[in-house]
């Protein structure tokens, strides 16, 4: 039974990123363990948005701002991982949502984050291919996207190139709490390790069950459409839509309760080009390419679970919605509580024991 100083289940976004910090230390042996491969799940099926200005409470959009700024950083660290501070739109259709947009810019600024409530005039003049039915928006230039293939890659190579060791395709069977650490039994062998982490995005709940603790998190599907490449015509991100540096356009908003159930289904798909069209008319002339769908890691109040688990000393979780946006600060907290026993920033709000 081979032992590591610590073992992470889960290689997505999340996983992958507090490897990389963790490895940083240069003072842990670290296993990540996944049951397939790093893209195989959220991380892989996701629009990749950077988005800070409308996550709310605002102490959670405060950690979304943080983790936004640190990608320019990272990207010197680990490589190109295409990130682009595009600025980000939400747009809104009547002038009932306009108050609702000035209470949201009120609130965010208290903690940094910029927003700029538009006039229908002043969105169109900024976004001139959005629809004439819009009555407004909000904007901050905080918002952006990435890529999620290189982000994830990039992490790995990086946490590999430390030292990280690797394995995937080894699903974990059971997990047994023994003397001081845990025993880790996979598919291909049992590890022993005095720390563990999970971060195993919509299986999280599962992991948790082997250690009999429930971990409230809710697998909710999203489908997504891309359009064929189309000539640049969106300068910014836009709630629920965005254009790739290639040309493509992603679109998609939807939220099923559906299990872990990765097929698309007409009838969203339909719903989210009618959408679409909505927002931008000219979409109506694209062609779509494909379509696929992503399963999000929604926690019961749609906040990030993060730390120590309670009870179960050097047992931690990293669970949460919004992976591709809070992965650089994510990573970075948690290498933090791992090495020094303390945090940065304040993470008592994101503790399991809230539920």
């Amino acid at each position: 039974m081979k032992k590591f100083d610590v073992i992470i289940i889960g290689s997505g976004v999340v996983g992958s990123s507090i490897a990389y910090h963790l490895s940083e230390y240069k003072e842990h042996e670290i296993l990540l363990i996944d049951k397939d491969f790093p893209l195989s799940g959220t991380s892989g099926s996701t629009q990749a948005w950077v988005w800070v200005h409308t996550k709310v409470p605002s102490w959670y959009g405060e950690l979304s701002l943080y983790s936004a700024e640190l990608y320019p950083i990272l990207e010197k660290k680990i490589g190109d991982v295409e990130y682009n501070r595009t600025g980000g739109i939400a747009p809104f259709f009547n002038e009932a949502e306009r108050e609702k947009a000035y209470r949201l810019a009120e609130k965010q600024a208290e903690v940094g984050i910029d927003i700029k409530v538009l006039t229908k005039d002043e969105v169109l003049e900024m976004e001139p291919y959005l629809s004439s039915k819009i009555a407004g928006a909000t904007f901050s230039k905080l918002d952006g996207t990435v890529n999620p293939f290189r982000l994830v890659e990039l992490y790995v190579k990086a946490a590999r190139k430390n030292g990280v060791k690797t394995s995937y395709y080894n699903r974990v069977l059971d997990i047994v709490k023994s003397g001081n650490g845990y025993q880790v039994k996979t598919e291909r062998g049992t590890f022993l390790t005095t720390k563990l982490i999970l971060a195993g995005g919509p299986w999280s709940k599962d992991l948790g069950e082997l250690l009999g603790i429930h971990i409230p998190i809710k697998q909710v599907r999203g489908q997504i459409i891309i359009t064929e490449p189309l000539q640049p015509f969106l300068k910014y991100t836009i709630g629920g839509i965005r254009q790739t540096v290639n040309g493509e356009v992603l679109i998609g908003y939807s939220k099923e309760e559906v299990g872990y159930d990765r097929r698309t289904t007409l009838d969203v798909i339909q719903q989210t080009a009618k959408m679409a069209i909505d927002f931008i008319p000219a979409l109506a002339e694209a062609n779509i390419v494909r379509t696929f769908a992503g399963i999000r890691v929604m926690p019961l109040d749609e906040l990030p679970i993060l730390g120590q688990i309670p009870g179960l000393p050097g047992a931690f979780i990293a669970a949460m919605h919004s992976g591709i946006t809070l992965s650089p600060i994510v990573g970075t907290l948690m290498a933090e509580l791992l090495t020094e026993g303390e945090t940065s920033l304040d993470i008592t709000r994101y503790s399991l024991s809230r539920f």
